[in-house]
């Protein structure tokens, strides 16, 4: 029965242990909290939490979306009544009270962003519409020796504390967009460096493939229309212009085609082993970081020896990462001459090697660049190790 004494005590059993579940996750948190210290050491936190959370909005530079959710947390930071982000033309962001003194900020800060300095301007000067009169303190932004733009703070009185945190704000937003401002510096380099790959392709590999395709024209006419198929194919993909990143399935299937017009021409001298763990081939990798190393080994290991040369490509799970080595029994070369190439004081060697050394480092930190085992008469060992998973980079 629903109002017997059983199921009574049953239901105030779960009350009183849904009421304990409730009091103990509020004690928890009520601890976590005071477990931060002093009112300062809270205080602290708070300030570094919402310049961090701000910070996420302006890595994309001075933009008038991002700007608008950093400006909420930076008037708190500030304490003011409102709060405003302008570049060198218009007012981007605008959060608090006093809304209707936006149109005339630009005005107000014409002079800060000509010569760059600090302004305070009183409230007697700040035209207001409504029942209170705004102080304004405008800051600016610069960014090296130009000024980009200016942080505006309204409050009824400004005294030198708000003046100096305001000062700090800006210099702190400049930071923020030098970040920016390195981080499409980084993606332009890794555009610049994929394109000196695809220049260091186009002199000696497209002449090469064609004369042995042409080679074949009369002799096997078959042989030379499925060259041309493979060499169209391994061109579309060698220039495509989407994307820094690929999966290690795309880029294999690349080098594949590679191989079968390196082997036009050199005939069985060239041979080739792969051994590739299937649970790999949909790690992501960037886009042209594994041709131009079998193309090291063939040009700078095989090619200079006398008789076959061998190149196993092997890909391994390696627990969080996907291993990749890429073995020729070639020529070598000497460790010492490899060292000065990787740190770029060798013009016009085995671009390839250092290209793709620098590019995982500059993607996955330096302990990710390639690790090569060489030595004169010994062949070469490249191995590179990327993470299998990759949030931010989309194949």
């Amino acid at each position: 029965m629903p109002d017997s004494p059983l199921f009574t005590a049953a239901a105030i059993a779960v009350i009183v242990l849904a009421v304990a579940v409730v009091v103990g996750v509020g004690l928890k948190v009520m601890r976590s909290f005071r477990e931060l210290g002093t009112d300062a050491e809270r205080a602290t936190y708070n300030t570094l939490h919402a310049a961090s959370r701000a910070g996420q909005h302006l890595r994309g530079g001075l933009q008038p979306a991002g700007a608008a959710k950093a400006s909420k947390q930076l008037r708190a930071l500030l304490g003011c009544e409102a709060l405003a982000i302008t570049d060198t033309g218009s007012v981007l962001a605008w959060d608090g009270a006093a809304e209707e003194l936006r149109p005339s900020l630009m005005r107000l800060a014409a002079e800060v962003l000509a010569t760059g300095r600090t302004a305070v301007i009183p409230a007697a000067r700040v035209p207001a519409h409504g029942e209170t009169a705004y102080s304004t303190v405008i800051a600016p932004i610069r960014a090296g020796s130009r000024v980009v733009g200016a942080v505006a703070a309204f409050a009824p009185n400004a005294g030198a504390g708000l003046v100096r945190a305001t000062g700090e704000v800006a210099d702190w937003i400049a930071a923020q967009l030098e970040l920016a401002e390195l981080d499409s510096s980084r993606t332009l380099l890794m555009e610049a460096e994929v394109r000196a790959l695809r220049a260091q392709i186009s002199p000696h590999f497209i002449y090469n493939s064609l004369n042995a395709i042409a080679s074949f024209i009369n002799t096997d006419p078959a042989r030379a229309r499925e060259l041309v198929v493979e060499f169209a194919d391994f061109t579309r993909y060698s220039f495509r212009r989407h994307g820094d990143f690929t999966t290690l399935a795309e880029e294999l299937r690349c080098i594949d085609r590679y191989l079968l017009l390196e082997r036009a021409r050199f005939g069985e001298r060239v041979q080739v082993s792969l051994r590739i763990a299937p649970e790999v081939l949909s790690t992501v990798i960037p886009f042209l970081s594994l041709q131009p190393l079998v193309e090291n080994a063939v040009r700078h290991g095989l090619e200079a020896k006398e008789g076959p040369g061998h190149i196993t490509i092997c890909a391994n799970d390696s627990g969080a990462f996907a291993e990749v080595t890429i073995e020729d029994d070639g020529v070598g070369m000497d460790p010492e001459h490899l060292r000065s190439v990787l740190a770029g004081h060798t013009d016009g060697d085995h671009v390839g090697l250092r290209n793709v050394d620098a590019r995982l480092r500059q993607v996955y930190g330096d302990e990710h660049g390639l690790v090569i085992d060489t030595a004169p008469g010994e062949g070469t060992l490249i191995t590179m190790r990327v993470p299998k998973s990759q949030p931010g980079h989309d194949a």
